[in-house]
């Protein structure tokens, strides 16, 4: 057995944090790296030591199998955590470590070169006789054969990338005309993300639930299972809400998908941490082999709730050469966990990434409740990474009682300065069908409406309006040096009152104002709402609205108030200027960026004739692809951007003459 003493952990945020936790309960020294974007990041001061490997650009720091390698020789680290994403799946930097005499804790490297092509997973676990789901998963690639074998299977088709995950190189192709343009970008996108475009097939199963089984294998051939995850409700491929045990589970269905996970675990001589994952047809009944994450999920913290198991400090073991600590019959699962994943995400804008600086992140102090977080107050959200800022995860005794718990929650989860996806899950919870576990992988774009989820009332929009007049209020008292006898806001005629205009997103709010000996008055048109200031600090408001008490917490940034209450959540209140500056002409037949973004692909030339619908550039952000295409028929003019450029939001692109 050889001994770990120093980790290197060759991943960063939430994860590098958990797996920093988790050594130091061991005892065992951790080494962070970081990029540029992450110098002032909590996972570096968290650990015992830190290296710096390079730019921002994960293909120049977290990528950099070399650096990597290097960062671990320097602090004399034993062994290297790969976390989740980055080089976490790569068989060549496993058998890098093994060849540099470092310790990798994950799979075998040749577990993870048997998943790491999808189609050769779907083949290998074919022949151990583990269900599978129709499709293409050959090794030629020509796009006329893509397209042969879709129709061969029939539509709906579903493209996955073979060499990776969590939605990249993954399209739905509903009609044989679609299939072109989707093979074009499923595969651009999978080069991109994974430097590999190899491309599998599958019959599309439209009403079906994902769920999932963690395994676990050591080095002398011991695999188990440690219980389900369901994983269904997702937004663009990717997960938002796991949650164990599964509505659907029973006792026999279990032992089925328990008995196939271990079954493809075993096919592999699997020997750490893993998932295997499943599509559950809804209408038939039957279950479906999708494919195997040979690393930590980002979902484990579910698995670790219920089974009281620490699932790092597993894989250290394993990676040691220990062998399992515990048996299949030993695994129980106690009580209920569901996990919510809080994104730096616009979700009434199709989920558009968001950047920015979170001024204020506080969360509740709640029992059962554990949060995963890469973020602090202060933190810089960027372009580079995943916009996933913090897992939220709630255990209780039951299903009921951790819903009604994760709500309370996230009810009371501050996170001002950015726009995130608060909202969209305080809306799925709220949902009957998924109170009741009525869902599927559809559920989010069938039963979500996305405009209304960022709806407030008029009176609640009064009560943000009062609370950043009032917060202002307060800080122009504090700095008054003349005059202080007079009362605030004092006018020749007493009867006058002030005036505050804002704006909350397109909505106007006009608002009068007076300060009385008690309190003030607020007038909206013809409404009067009385309120008395209880009591007020840098980040905290309190004040009486018509004799109702709340507490509101506040954070101002220029003129832009960023105000959160349990019953409103987070909003974004902007004051008019009263000399407001000129707002830059818009150029006529621009295309501006609408997001931080760096451009991956142009695909016109100037002087080029374009038609409606064309596709123009190939925008990216937090790993994720938005094409730009013409809103009509014209003639590029000209291009402002080269490949591999970063732009910020409102960046000019390129012109269109439109004549």
């Amino acid at each position: 057995m050889k001994s770990i003493n120093t980790i290197l952990i060759a991943n960063r945020g939430e994860i590098a944090s958990r797996v920093i936790r988790t050594c130091k309960k061991m005892g065992i020294t951790s080494v962070a790296v970081y990029a540029d974007a992450d110098k002032n990041a909590p996972f570096v001061r968290q650990a015992d030591l830190a290296v710096h490997i390079g730019a921002s650009e994960p293909s120049q720091s977290y990528l950099d199998q070399d650096k990597i390698i290097a960062a671990a020789k320097r602090t004399g680290a034993d062994a290297i955590h790969p976390g989740y994403g980055f080089l976490s799946e790569n068989a060549d930097f496993a058998r890098l470590c093994k060849a540099e005499g470092i310790i990798f804790i994950g799979p075998n490297p040749e577990a993870i070169a048997a998943m790491g092509s999808k189609s050769k997973a779907k083949a290998m676990m074919k022949r151990a006789g583990v269900p599978v789901v129709p499709g293409y998963d050959g090794e030629d690639q020509s796009e006329a054969t893509l397209k042969t074998e879709a129709l061969k299977i029939g539509f709906p088709v579903l493209l996955k990338a073979t060499a990776g995950g969590g939605g990249k190189g993954m399209r739905i192709v509903h009609e044989e005309k679609e299939i072109t343009t989707a093979i074009a970008s499923a595969k651009r996108e999978a080069k991109n993300a994974f430097g590999d475009d190899e491309l599998l097939i599958e019959k599309y199963i439209a009403s079906g639930r994902h769920i999932e089984f963690q395994i676990f294998g050591d080095q002398h051939k011991h695999v188990i299972h440690l219980l389900e995850r369901e994983c269904s409700i997702q937004r663009r491929y990717q997960k938002v809400i796991e949650e164990s045990p599964s509505p659907i589970m029973t006792e026999a269905l279990r032992k089925s998908m328990g008995d196939a996970a271990v079954l493809a675990a075993q096919a592999m001589d699997y020997d750490n941490a893993g998932t295997v994952e499943f599509i559950y047809d809804d209408t038939s009944g039957a279950f479906y082999f999708l494919e195997i994450n040979t690393r930590l999920q980002v979902e484990h913290p579910v698995t670790e709730a219920i089974t009281g198991l620490d699932m790092v400090q597993m894989q250290i073991q394993s990676a040691q050469g220990t062998p399992l600590q515990i048996t299949q019959e030993e695994v129980v699962g106690n009580g209920y966990a569901i996990e919510a994943r809080l994104y730096a995400e616009d979700a009434a804008n199709n989920y558009a990434p968001v950047t920015g600086k979170i001024h204020n992140y506080q969360f509740p102090d709640v029992d059962g409740l554990r949060v995963e977080s890469a973020i602090e107050s202060g933190s810089e959200i960027s372009i580079f990474y995943d916009p996933m800022i913090a897992k939220i995860i709630v255990k209780d005794s039951n299903r009921i009682n951790a819903h009604t718990k994760l709500l309370y929650v996230l009810q009371q989860f501050i996170c001002q300065g950015i726009v995130t996806n608060l909202p969209f899950l305080k809306t799925l919870l709220q949902h009957e069908d998924f109170q009741k576990g009525n869902y599927n992988t559809h559920f989010v774009q069938e039963k979500i409406d996305l405009s209304q989820i960022n709806k407030i009332s008029d009176q609640q929009i009064q009560e943000v309006a009062i609370v950043a007049t009032l917060y202002d209020w307060n800080k122009r008292e504090q700095s008054r040096k003349t005059l202080r006898s007079l009362p605030s806001g004092w006018r020749n005629n007493c009867y006058q009152y002030q005036k505050e205009v804002f704006h909350i997103g397109e909505q106007v709010v006009q608002l009068q104002y007076q300060y009385v000996e008690d309190g003030f008055v607020f007038l909206f048109e013809d409404k009067e709402r009385k309120v008395a200031m209880i009591g007020i600090d840098e980040t905290t408001l309190c004040i009486d609205i018509d004799g109702l008490q709340k507490t509101y917490a506040v954070a101002k940034v220029g003129e832009d108030y960023f105000v959160h209450s349990p019953t409103i959540g987070n909003v974004k209140i902007t004051q008019e200027d009263r000399f407001p500056i000129k707002e830059k002409e818009k150029v006529s037949g621009g295309y501006e960026s609408p997001i931080p973004s760096q451009v991956v692909k142009i695909n016109i030339q100037s002087g080029d004739a374009i038609k409606e619908g064309d596709p123009l550039i190939v925008l990216s952000s937090m790993k994720m692809e938005n094409v730009l295409v013409a809103n009509q028929d014209g003639k590029v003019e000209e291009i402002y951007v080269a490949e591999g450029q970063n732009v910020e939001a409102g960046f000019l692109l390129l012109k269109i003459n439109e004549e």
